[in-house]
């Protein structure tokens, strides 16, 4: 038997199931013809072209996981793959014709091919080309770029020098010079303030906004508006939507009986984090360890609720030491895809079989968190958790901070009006801090006790006591936390380590989280994986400009704010996503950026735009959970307890989609519809589906009837004649006037209507009744509900809830 073959074993059967789609071997483009000839022209790139083959197709059975490691041989190390095994290499530098590698994968005998046949994973041509030419140049090999610490690079030169606004600019100009790509024009000035005001605010501009910035002449006008969407309240709440994905914030437990948790302050918190552009690393730090910190405070103590977001269990009977296991597992899962964009929780039973995570790092970063005093509720009686909310002390009562400031802005403008006529508005201010004072809010915070022992679970079997016990410590193959004396690590370490950049992995994190903002920005990061920046995920399409981003990122002091400026005023924010048809079948996923992107805005700010163009939009900043509307009945499988669903029947109805109440287990159906995440787990990017069940929504869902009706009510008090109701609704819901075609739909739309309702007054009747706001007697109830007809088809527009 040839002694070679046993390097390139046949599967044993011990192959797992793939869970992952194969990577595509040319990340630039799906275009075959383009990369063969993009392939053709560049010296092979090891972390570009040759690591996401490996890792998609060899390192399952050749990788990081001793226990599934074929054959004593690692694809995944450069010594070993290169190693003298008694007269030959698997990989011979500069000999792809002389390497047992190329033959395998070339090889026509099925015994003998790689990756076996069984696995279903073959090799295309053109990736078998790559693999033999990488050996041909020289087996360039690289650490992988996720864990080289990004530094700053050289500016590019470029030819079309008028075009560069800042250096971003320069990055992605370069790049498009090399591939014989012009950069899209500047957008319109409409298309910029509707793209910004969803961008930055998540709320679509108003006429007169549009009006002012379009007829705006000064030479730094769309800087102003920058700068003013930067400056608003409810760019807080934008940044808001996000960060709770990805910390799975929801208002109920998740486990069971999905009970209520009182946790709301928190949300508050991040808000205003975001609007007062707290540094990241300080962001950080007081989430993951507030109860901790020196100058420990409320604010801090709600921050720390970050450690209690998790999902829990409040049923009776609920082993403790099995959801330990579980509690862990989760929160090593969702600290390592947040701030390291590394799928760690994929050692739990084993270590990782494509990035360098060993089973013991998963339970050493567990341990952090062996501290936290979580367990109450699995020791109290199953009687006692079937409560709304359930019991998840420890808690504090407070006043979050936007209430208090709020408190302090309300005394302000008392003693301003002292004296003056305007008692009215004295005694409105006197009422709101009664109410506010008298209605401080529960929320869950983290607080320390004894640390638990933590062991490394065999295969995760939480029944295994036979696993090394382990301390808090950091993946070691990364680096490690100094510490004086021997003192047990703590969750101020690793805040620390995630954010140093000397001692620790900052510069790691700061890469991830520019990546996040930038694809807030354009709907793609430059590495498209947002929470997987190892083996599973792909590299970036422009790698110097990640790094320069996470530079700028920490030299600005963890400068969220700054970030997000840099972006949007950048040539390539501002280019226009209208694009010829040969640019998007070459560039389909618009990853060289020689154009924007469309797409539809977040569920959240669908709910947003409707309220906000209707004149509904309640816009006060913070505060509880809403319930809006909700189809009766959708709580029905909900037990302990049985509960029924009561919407809110007062203003509150008509808050911001970022206040609706989260039920994971049933999250609200216009949300689902819209794919909001059930924040189960961290949600880094979210889908975007085009159903016919998102249009019934706009057209079914009482929220959007009701503001159907109550913009139509705005387009009769807006404008006088027929044509300019038309065009005055399309100002407020797309930002333009309709086409003639358009005008002419709609014209048809509202006479047919007109007609249908004249003759069934009753229907017109009862389409006054949908809601909390109440039409008034002297209304045309035929006219109002014809134009509230029109108002649906214009707000069901993909344009009205479009990005662009």
């Amino acid at each position: 038997m040839n002694e070679k073959k046993r390097f390139f074993p046949r599967s044993t059967g011990r192959l797992e199931s793939r869970l992952y789609l194969p990577l595509l071997f040319c990340v630039l483009s799906s275009n075959a013809a383009w990369c063969e000839e993009d392939l053709a022209q560049e010296k092979v790139d090891f972390n570009r072209d040759i690591r996401p083959i490996l890792s998609d197709n060899c390192f399952q059975c050749h990788g990081p996981d001793a226990a599934s490691r074929e054959a004593d041989l690692r694809l995944d190390v450069e010594e070993d793959a290169k190693l003298d095994r008694g007269g030959y290499s698997v990989i011979t530098p500069g000999k792809s014709a002389e390497s047992e590698f190329v033959s395998r994968i070339r090889s026509a005998d099925e015994r003998e091919l790689m990756p076996p046949p069984e696995i279903h994973k073959p090799l295309s041509p053109r990736e078998i080309e790559l693999l033999a030419r990488w050996i041909d140049e020289g087996v360039d090999w690289s650490m992988a770029w996720a864990y080289v610490p990004p530094v700053r690079h050289a500016i590019p030169e470029v030819s079309h020098h008028e075009w560069p606004t800042n250096w971003i600019d320069r990055f992605i100009l370069s790049r498009l010079e090399k591939e014989g790509l012009q950069p899209a024009g500047e957008a319109d000035r409409v298309t910029l303030i509707r793209r910004l005001s969803f961008d930055l605010v998540g709320l679509p501009p108003t006429p007169e906004e549009v009006a002012q910035f379009v007829d705006d002449d000064r030479p730094d006008a769309y800087e102003r508006l920058v700068d003013r969407l930067l400056a608003s309240p409810h760019f807080g709440e934008r940044m808001a939507i996000y960060w709770l994905d990805l910390v799975r914030y929801a208002d109920t437990v998740g486990y069971h009986g999905d009970q209520t948790q009182n946790i709301w302050p928190y949300r508050d918190y991040v808000i205003h984090a975001f609007n007062t552009n707290k540094p990241f690393d300080e962001f950080t730090k007081e989430q993951l360890a507030g109860d901790l910190l020196d100058n420990s405070s409320i604010d801090t103590q709600i921050a720390s609720g970050y450690n209690r977001l998790l999902q829990t269990t409040h049923e009776g009977g609920a082993q403790r030491k099995e959801y330990r296991a579980i509690y862990m597992a989760d929160r090593v899962r969702n600290i390592s895809q947040v701030w390291m964009g590394a799928t760690v929780g994929c050692a739990q039973c084993h270590d990782h079989k494509f990035d360098p995570y060993t089973a013991r790092d998963f339970y050493t970063l567990g341990a952090f968190f062996a501290d936290l005093d979580d367990e109450i509720h699995l020791h109290t009686p199953a009687e006692d958790l079937s409560t709304l909310p359930t019991i998840r002390k420890p808690e504090i009562e407070v006043l979050s901070i936007l209430q208090r400031e709020r408190l302090v802005q309300c005394e302000d403008e008392i003693r301003k009006l002292e004296g003056s006529p305007e008692d009215a508005k004295v005694e409105q201010r006197k009422k709101e801090i009664e109410t506010i004072k008298a209605a401080p809010g529960l929320t869950m915070i983290a607080k320390q006790c004894e640390p638990r022992v933590v062991r490394v679970l065999s295969r995760g079997d939480w029944m295994d006591d036979s696993g090394e016990v382990v301390g808090p410590a950091v993946p070691t193959f990364l680096s490690s936390i100094p510490l004086a004396d021997g003192r047990r690590a703590t969750r101020i370490d690793l805040a620390n380590w995630l954010t140093d950049t000397d001692d620790g992995v900052g510069r790691l994190t700061a890469r991830v989280m520019v990546n996040r903002w930038w694809a807030l920005m354009f709907g793609r990061g430059i590495a498209s994986v947002l929470d997987d920046f190892g083996g599973q995920g792909q590299p970036p399409v422009h790698p110097e400009l990640l790094d320069q981003l996470a530079v700028e990122f920490l030299e600005s002091g963890w400068d969220v704010k700054q970030m997000v400026r840099v972006i949007a005023l950048s040539s390539t924010y501002r280019q226009s996503s209208i694009a010829p048809k040969e640019l998007r079948d070459r560039d389909p996923y618009n990853e060289l950026l020689a154009r924007q992107s469309r797409f539809r805005v977040p569920a959240e700010v669908v709910r947003d735009t409707a309220l906000r163009v209707s004149g509904l939009l309640q816009d006060e900043i913070g505060g509880p959970s809403v319930k809006p509307y909700q189809p009766a009945g959708h709580y029905r499988h909900l037990n302990f307890p049985a509960r029924e669903y009561e919407h809110d029947t007062n203003e509150q109805q008509w808050r911001r989609g970022l206040y609706v109440h989260w039920q994971r287990q049933f999250l609200h159906p216009m949300l689902r519809a819209f794919d909001a995440p059930t924040r189960e787990e961290c949600t880094a990017s979210r889908s975007r589906s085009n159903t016919a069940l998102a249009a019934l929504t706009l057209l079914n869902d009482p929220t959007f009837v009701e503001a159907s009706r109550t913009f139509a009510e705005r387009i009769l008090a807006g404008a006088e004649s027929q044509s300019e109701r038309m065009e005055y609704a399309f100002r407020w819901a797309t930002s333009r006037a309709p086409t003639e075609d358009e005008a002419r739909v709609l014209k048809e739309l509202l006479e047919k209507s007109r007609a249908y309702y004249e003759s069934h007054p009753e229907e017109a009747k009862q389409a006054m009744t949908t809601g909390l706001r109440k039409v008034g007697d002297e209304v045309d109830q035929v006219d109002l509900a014809a134009w509230a007809n029109v108002a649906r088809a214009i707000l069901n527009l993909g344009e009205t809830t479009m990005r662009n």
